[in-house]
C-alpha cells in the first residue's frame, strides 16, 4: 500500500475513533471504576474488537450484514441490550473505587466490556465496509490486507489508551472520587439513552 493511501486510511480511522459514542463512555467508566489497569484493558480489547470487524470485513462478512436487514437488526438489538445492561449496572453502583491497584478479574471484566461494546455494534461493520471499499484492491496481497486491519485496530486502541492516560492521573482521579457515584449514574443514563436511540432506529421510528 502506498504511503499516501495509508495516511488517508489512518486519518479516517483516527477521526472515527475520536467520535464520541458508547465506546468512549464504556472506556471512561471502566477507567473510573477500575483505574488505569482496567482502562487500558478496555482500550486494548476495544481495539481488538475493531480489528476483528476489519478482518471480517476483508473476509466478506460485512457484505452479508449490509444485504441482510434482519441480521443487521438482530445485531442492533443485541448491542442495545448490552448497553442497557451496562447502564443499569452503573445506575445501581454505590460509587467507584478509583485506586490504582486492582485485581486481574476487574481488568478481565473491563476487557470483556470493551470488546463487546465494539463487537456488538453493527454500524462498525458497515463503516468498515464503506471504508475498506475505498482502499482495498480485490487483488491485494495478504500483507496489504493485514496492514489495513492492523491500522484500524491499533489506531482505535491507541486513541482510547490516550484517553485512559489522561483521566487515570492520580490527581484527576482524586478529584473525581467524591463524585464517583454521581458519575456512575450519569454514565448509566447516557448508556441507556444511547441504547434507546439504537432501538428506535432499529424499529424505524427515527
Amino acid at each position: 500500500m502506498e504511503l499516501s493511501l495509508w495516511l488517508s486510511l489512518l486519518s479516517i480511522c483516527l477521526l472515527g475513533a475520536m467520535s464520541p459514542g458508547p465506546s468512549l463512555a464504556v472506556v471512561m467508566n471502566n477507567t473510573l471504576s477500575g483505574g488505569h489497569t482496567a482502562g487500558y484493558a478496555s482500550a486494548l480489547a476495544h481495539g481488538l474488537g475493531v480489528a476483528l470487524y476489519g478482518l471480517l470485513t476483508v473476509a466478506g462478512l460485512a457484505v452479508l450484514i449490509a444485504r441482510s436487514p434482519t441480521l443487521f437488526i438482530v445485531l442492533q438489538v443485541a448491542g442495545a441490550g448490552y448497553l442497557i445492561y451496562l447502564g443499569i449496572k452503573s445506575l445501581r453502583s454505590s460509587g467507584s473505587d478509583l485506586n490504582a491497584t486492582h485485581s486481574s478479574g476487574n481488568a478481565q471484566g473491563a476487557a470483556l466490556s470493551g470488546f463487546l461494546v465494539a463487537f456488538l455494534n453493527p454500524k462498525l461493520a458497515i463503516f468498515m465496509l464503506a471504508l475498506f471499499s475505498q482502499f482495498l484492491n480485490p487483488d491485494a496481497p495478504v500483507s496489504e490486507k493485514a496492514i489495513m486491519v492492523a491500522t484500524v485496530g491499533v489506531t482505535d486502541a491507541s486513541w482510547y489508551a490516550l484517553i485512559v492516560a489522561l483521566i487515570s492521573r492520580e490527581r484527576f482521579l482524586q478529584k473525581l472520587q467524591r463524585s464517583a457515584a454521581i458519575i456512575d449514574r450519569i454514565f448509566g443514563i447516557i448508556l441507556i439513552l444511547l441504547a434507546a436511540s439504537v432501538l428506535l432506529r432499529a424499529a424505524g421510528l427515527v
